[in-house]
């Protein structure tokens, strides 16, 4: 049920980024959702791509630092109040975000919100009981 993240660590230097979208671009990757982190010196890309093995396998035959994070992908109401909804079914039940972020599509009448939670089964179950849905990796990159 739950997404595979990528986070790549870049140094914060220009051209890095076009680094790793024309590695993408080459092998066909299609990022779908991304977030970029930084500090003064380096930088956390995290991303939901189409394809995570082709993805992962080419960053690192290219000298790229990798990482898997295992994150949540969440139907919004598009809507004033549709992200407050699942944060207040969230901090009821103590359940604490660490990062989110938008993933964007072409159609639909909802939003998708990407999370990372300090307990990813707690927020699964919370957000279930409360008629949230969670999408499933698979749909999610085919997306």
């Amino acid at each position: 049920m739950n997404v595979e993240q990528i986070s790549i660590f870049l140094e914060n230097q220009p051209g890095r980024l076009a680094e790793v979208t024309r590695l993408f671009e080459e092998g066909g990757i299609n990022i779908r959702a991304l977030a970029l982190a930084d500090t003064s010196e380096f930088g956390i890309l995290r991303l939901i791509v189409n394809d995570n093995e082709k993805a992962r396998e080419l960053l690192k035959n290219h000298g790229y630092a990798v990482g898997v994070t295992e994150v949540v992908a969440v139907e919004v109401e598009d809507r004033p109040g549709g992200l407050h909804r699942i944060l207040t079914v969230l901090a009821r039940r103590g359940i604490n975000v660490e990062y989110m972020y938008a993933f964007v599509r072409q159609s639909g009448r909802n939003a998708v919100m990407i999370f990372r939670f300090d307990d990813i089964a707690a927020a699964v179950g919370a957000l279930a009981e409360a008629g949230i849905r969670v999408i499933a990796g698979a749909e999610l990159y085919a997306m």
